[in-house]
C-alpha cells in the first residue's frame, strides 16, 4: 500500500500540486460524515425509541437517552489523541483509512437490531461507541494530512473548508434526521453506509502518506490513565444533570462526586507520567509553543461557549416558540432543525473565506473578531423575548455562525502551522481533544445553568396551571415537583409535556375544554416560558464571558507563526516574504506572508 512508504522530496513537492485537492476532499467528507452522524440522533430520537418501543422518560431509561447522545462525543473525546499520535507513529494515511472502515461497520450495524425495548437501546449504545471509534480516527489524522499536503500560504483556506465543513455537519445532521427518520429510523445509519464504502476505497487507493514518521513504543501507561481518566470525567459531567434523590440534579451524589474526583485524579496522574516518559502520548514541550497553546485554550474556550447552544436553541424551539406558532409536537423535531439553518449558512459562507484571508493576513485579527462577534451575538439572543419574530432570530443566527466560522477556520491553521510536521498528529488531536471535551462540558454547564433557573420558578407554575384545568391536586404536586430535566427531555423529544406529566388517563376524565386546553400547542409553553427565559438568559451569560476569554486567548497567540521545519522540500510553497521570527518560548519559526 502506498501509505507504507514516505515519499521522496522532490516526489512530495509533485504531489503537492496535482494532490493537495483530492486530500482536501477526502478528509471534508470523512470529517462530515462523522459529524453529521454525531449529532443526526438529537432530532431522530422520539422515532428511534417508538421504533424500538421504549419510553426514554420513564425512571430507569433516561441512561438510554443520554448515552444514545453522548457516547459517540465522548469516546471520539477520548480516543483523539491517542488515534493522533499512533497516525505520527505508524502513518497517518494508514489510520484515516482504518477509520473510514470502522465508522462504516459501525454505521451498517446500528441499522440490523432485530431487538426491542432495553436490548435494542443497549445495541444502539453499544454501536454507536463503534461509530465513535471511527470517527475518532477520522477527526485525529485529517487536519495532519491536510496540513501535510498543502503549503503553509494555503492551508487556511484546506483547514478552514475541513474544519468548517466539521461544526456544520452537526447541524445539517439535524435536518437530514429530521427527514429521514420519519419514514424509517434506520435511514439516518443506513444513509452513511454507501458514502462511508465510497470514502473507504477512495481514501484507500488515492491517498499517500505525505508525514515524517519516526517509530516509538507505545505510551501505554499514558493512553490508560488518559482514557480512564477522561471517560470518568465526562461521565460525571453526564450524570451531574440527572436528579439525584429529592434533589433536582446529580452533583452532590456520591457516584458522580467519587467519577470527577477520578477522573480528575488520573489525569493529574497522566501529566506527571507524560512529563517522564521518553515517547510520550500528550506531547507537553508542545506548549512551549505560544501560537499552539493559546489556539488551543481559544479553541477549548470556544467550544465550551458554542458547545451546548444547539441543545438550548432545540429546546427553545420545541418547546416553547414552534408549539406556540401552532406546530404539533410530533413535528416541532423536524422544524427545529430547519429554523437553525441559518447558523449554519454562516459557518459555511464565513469559514473558507477567513481561511483565504488568514493565509494571507494570520489567523489573529479574523480568529479574535470571530470571538467578539460571537459575544455580540450572544448579547443579541440574550435580548430577544422568548416570543420572539423569527427574522430576529435568524440573523442573530447567521451572526453567531458567521462569528464562530471566522473563528474556526484561521484558528485550526495557526494551530497546525505552529506544529513540528513529526508532531502534527498528536498536536491536531490533542487540539480536537481540547474541542470535543469543551463540547461535553459545556452541554453539562448549560443544562445545568438551565435547571437552577427553572427549578426557582417551574414547580409553583406548573401547581397553579394545572389545578386550574382541573387535575386533581395530587396528580399537579406530584408533577410539579418532578426533577426539571424530565421537562426538558419531553420538550427535547417532541413529545406532549403534559400528557407526560399527568398521564393520560388523567386527560382522559377531564372536562372537554379543560382536555383541550392543557393538550394544546400553546399551555405548556406559556406555562414554561418565564422560568425557561430565565435559565436561557443565564446559559448566554456564560457563553458570553467563555466568548469574551476566547477573544482574549486568541489575540495573545501574537504574530502569525510557521514552524521553522518548513521548507519547500516538504511540500511548502516559497512565500512572498520569509522573516526568522522567535515566539518567545525558545521555537524559532518563519513568518509567512
Amino acid at each position: 500500500m502506498a501509505a507504507d512508504r514516505i515519499p521522496a522530496a522532490g516526489e512530495r513537492r509533485l504531489h503537492s500540486e496535482r494532490y493537495k485537492w483530492v486530500v482536501l476532499s477526502n478528509t471534508t467528507l470523512g470529517v462530515l460524515l462523522a459529524t453529521i452522524d454525531a449529532s443526526i440522533m438529537l432530532i431522530a430520537m422520539p422515532d428511534i425509541f417508538r421504533g424500538i418501543g421504549l419510553d426514554p422518560l420513564l425512571p430507569g431509561n433516561s441512561f438510554y437517552l443520554l448515552w444514545m447522545i453522548l457516547s459517540f462525543l465522548i469516546v471520539s473525546s477520548v480516543l483523539v489523541v491517542s488515534l493522533g499520535r499512533l497516525g505520527d507513529l505508524y502513518g497517518r494515511v494508514r489510520m484515516y483509512n482504518l477509520g473510514f472502515a470502522v465508522f462504516t461497520a459501525g454505521s451498517l450495524l446500528l441499522t440490523v437490531t432485530w431487538m426491542h425495548g432495553r436490548q435494542a437501546a443497549v445495541w444502539l449504545v453499544v454501536m454507536r461507541v463503534v461509530q465513535g471509534v471511527g470517527a475518532a480516527f477520522l477527526v485525529a489524522n485529517s487536519s495532519a494530512i491536510l496540513t501535510d499536503a498543502f503549503p503553509p500560504n494555503q492551508r487556511g483556506l484546506a483547514l478552514g473548508i475541513n474544519n468548517v465543513a466539521g461544526i456544520s455537519g452537526s447541524f445539517i445532521g439535524l435536518v437530514v434526521g429530521g427527514i429521514l427518520a420519519p419514514i424509517e429510523w434506520r435511514l439516518i445509519f443506513l444513509v452513511s453506509v454507501p458514502i462511508g464504502l465510497f470514502g473507504t476505497v477512495w481514501a484507500y487507493l488515492k491517498l499517500d502518506d505525505l508525514g515524517i514518521r519516526r517509530k516509538a513504543p507505545i505510551d501505554w501507561l499514558g493512553n490508560v490513565t488518559f482514557a480512564v481518566g477522561l471517560i470518568s470525567l465526562m461521565i460525571g459531567i453526564t450524570y451531574g444533570i440527572e436528579p439525584h434523590g429529592h434533589a433536582t440534579m446529580g452533583w452532590t451524589s456520591p457516584a458522580v462526586i467519587a467519577e470527577l474526583a477520578t477522573g480528575v485524579g488520573l489525569l493529574t496522574t497522566f501529566l506527571v507520567i507524560e512529563s517522564r516518559v521518553a515517547n510520550p502520548m500528550f506531547r507537553l514541550p508542545l506548549f512551549k509553543i505560544k501560537a499552539f497553546t493559546f489556539g488551543t485554550l481559544s479553541t477549548f474556550l470556544a467550544a465550551v461557549g458554542r458547545g451546548g447552544l444547539m441543545f438550548m436553541l432545540i429546546i427553545w424551539l420545541q418547546g416553547i416558540w414552534l408549539p406556540e406558532h401552532g406546530y404539533s409536537f410530533q413535528n416541532t423535531p423536524l422544524w427545529a432543525g430547519i429554523y437553525i439553518l441559518p447558523l449554519t449558512f454562516g459557518f459555511l459562507l464565513a469559514g473558507p473565506l477567513s481561511g483565504i484571508l488568514s493565509d494571507r493576513y494570520g489567523a489573529r485579527p479574523f480568529a479574535t473578531g470571530g470571538m467578539v462577534g460571537a459575544c455580540v451575538s450572544f448579547v443579541l439572543l440574550l435580548l430577544l423575548p422568548v416570543s420572539f419574530p423569527y427574522w430576529e432570530f435568524a440573523l442573530c443566527l447567521v451572526l453567531n455562525g458567521l462569528s464562530m466560522g471566522a473563528f474556526a477556520a484561521p484558528n485550526r491553521a495557526g494551530v497546525m502551522n505552529s506544529l513540528p510536521p513529526e508532531h502534527r498528529g498528536a498536536g491536531g488531536g490533542m487540539n480536537s481533544t481540547f474541542q470535543n471535551s469543551a463540547q461535553v462540558l459545556s452541554i453539562g454547564i448549560f443544562f445545568t445553568l438551565m435547571i437552577v433557573g427553572l427549578s426557582s420558578a417551574l414547580s409553583s407554575s406548573l401547581l397553579h396551571g394545572l389545578t386550574r384545568y382541573g387535575v386533581p391536586r395530587a396528580i399537579a404536586e406530584r408533577a410539579a415537583h418532578l426533577p426539571p430535566v424530565a421537562t426538558l427531555f419531553s420538550a427535547f423529544l417532541g413529545y406532549n409535556p403534559v400528557a407526560h406529566l399527568v398521564g393520560a388517563k388523567t386527560l382522559a376524565h377531564l372536562p372537554a375544554h379543560d382536555r383541550a386546553v392543557l393538550g394544546g400547542h400553546e399551555f405548556f409553553a406559556r406555562l414554561i416560558s418565564p422560568a425557561f427565559h430565565s435559565g436561557l438568559q443565564t446559559a448566554f451569560l456564560f457563553a458570553i464571558v467563555a466568548c469574551g476569554v476566547a477573544a482574549a486567548a486568541s489575540w495573545a497567540r501574537g504574530e502569525r507563526f510557521v514552524y521553522s521545519s518548513e521548507s519547500v522540500g516538504t511540500g511548502a510553497a516559497p512565500c512572498a516574504r520569509r522573516e526568522a521570527r522567535n515566539d518567545g518560548s525558545g521555537q524559532v519559526a518563519e513568518l509567512a506572508d
